[in-house]
């Protein structure tokens, strides 16, 4: 790593200042004041006077193989030199190539993509490709999830703060999520509960929807909602409940795709689940925008009307996308996302064993979180805590993210090609902030 240099563009004063004043207020941020970054390489970023971070956040789980990754940069800038931009209404060989790596690790017989620039419209694809290939108008979700900021998603998604005007959509409804740590049904939750959970996924398409959803739509891990784990038999009991009613499962692999939960591609494929239709974005191409939808040829070939999208499949974003994959695959991301992310757990825990008010560690792979509460017992959200968490991470260099309902949740998901030095580096960091906010 080079040696910090300060930026002879604005201050972060300067920035944020301009931010203020010139974008939408409503833009979420993770401290008190918005952090202005200026530079980037590896997990290390830095703000405009050269302070420097340790990045376990990683642009929400997107700078998959680390910023400003040589391999991307070099295939992004060729493909600049190249081909720019054509849209849809053009065949690339680019796309093509792009479109091929995706189905040679998609799970069972998804083979069939469509390319769009986010996985907000990932999803929209998705549950339109559902509609279509149904012939119905309803979709079933599950409470705390998320899955984007469009009309659709919004309603889609099962969280107050993310849903605004309280946005519904006819035809949406949302069963009981799994959620081990706050399991209604159990204490310590178990396989039993996964089938309560299945009950209630035919109780509400019974009495919520016409009996005739088009699909069931979950995150294989809930991001948003705090890397929420659910247990082993869930969505392959989810499945056979939407698939009984003769409708799609929609699996979405926006957070938890290509290796990040370790040993396999997709999170999925921990589960025994083979979905009808799948939805990738975020690290998938290693912060260019990029949303991919893929199915099956049958299900495909159901979509009958005219298509297009002027950004998505475009030539620039593809290369990006080839190339991170290349570097996955060369990288064993799989493998080496389990023996990081059990470092990561190990280490968490142990953090755990000093403070009462982490009520729970969990996730899988390097998708781990930290969720904080007043009192073990109670398990009261606490996330007045989680900001003084955060600030005094930032304080010690270290940049964690912030989930669940009641935001009281600390979310970790740094490049799938961290170090085990940086690992421990990044424990040793969280540790202190912990001990810092006290408890």
């Amino acid at each position: 790593m080079t040696s910090p240099t300060l930026s002879k563009g604005p201050t972060s004063a300067e920035i944020v200042h301009g931010q203020k004043e010139y974008l939408l207020p409503a833009m979420v941020h993770l401290y008190k004041e918005p952090l202005a970054l200026a530079s980037a390489e590896g997990v290390r970023v830095r703000d405009p006077e050269g302070h420097e971070y340790l990045d376990l956040f990683s642009g929400i789980l997107t700078s998959s193989v680390g910023h400003c990754n040589p391999r991307v940069v070099e295939a992004v800038t060729a493909q600049m030199r190249t081909l720019d931009h054509v849209s849809t209404l053009y065949a690339t060989e680019i796309q093509v190539e792009a479109a091929r790596k995706l189905a040679d690790i998609a799970p069972g017989d998804l083979k069939r993509t469509f390319f769009t620039n986010s996985g907000t419209e990932a999803i929209e694809t998705a549950i339109m490709m559902a509609f279509l290939a149904t012939g119905r108008n309803e979709v079933v979700s599950l409470r705390h999830a998320y899955h984007g900021r469009s009309f659709m998603t919004t309603s889609v998604t099962a969280q107050a703060g993310w849903r605004p005007f309280g946005t519904r959509i006819s035809g949406v409804t949302h069963s009981k999520a799994p959620y081990p740590y706050r399991c209604p049904y159990k204490q310590p939750c178990d396989e039993t509960c996964a089938d309560r959970l299945a009950e209630d996924l035919e109780e509400v398409i019974a009495t919520t929807t016409s009996g005739k959803p088009a699909a069931f739509l979950a995150e294989t891990i809930q991001g948003v909602g705090g890397y929420v784990v659910p247990q082993p038999s869930y969505l392959k009991k989810a499945a056979e409940v939407i698939r009984s009613h003769g409708g799609l499962m929609i699996i979405d692999e926006v957070q938890a795709g290509f290796g990040r939960t370790g040993t396999h591609w997709f999170a999925i494929e921990h589960f025994g689940v083979e979905p009808d239709i799948m939805v990738m974005a975020k690290g998938i191409a290693n912060g260019w925008p990029v949303g991919a939808t893929i199915t099956t040829d049958e299900i495909a070939h159901a979509w009958k009307p005219k298509t297009l999208s002027t950004f998505g499949g475009n030539p620039i974003s593809m290369a990006a996308l080839c190339a991170t994959q290349d570097v996955m695959r060369d990288e064993g991301v799989p493998t080496t996302a389990k023996a990081r992310g059990d470092q990561l757990r190990a280490g968490l825990c142990q953090i755990q064993a000093r403070h009462p008010w982490i009520g729970d560690v969990r996730g899988m792979g390097l998708m781990q979180a930290v969720e904080v509460v007043q009192d073990p017992e109670t398990k009261v959200p606490d996330s007045e805590r989680v900001g003084k968490l955060l600030e005094a991470g930032k304080d010690r260099g270290v940049l964690l993210g912030r989930g669940g309902l009641w935001g009281n949740v600390i979310r970790i998901g740094p490049s799938l090609l961290i170090t085990e030095a940086e690992i421990a580096e990044g424990i040793e960091k969280i540790g202190a902030a912990c001990d810092a906010v006290g408890g």
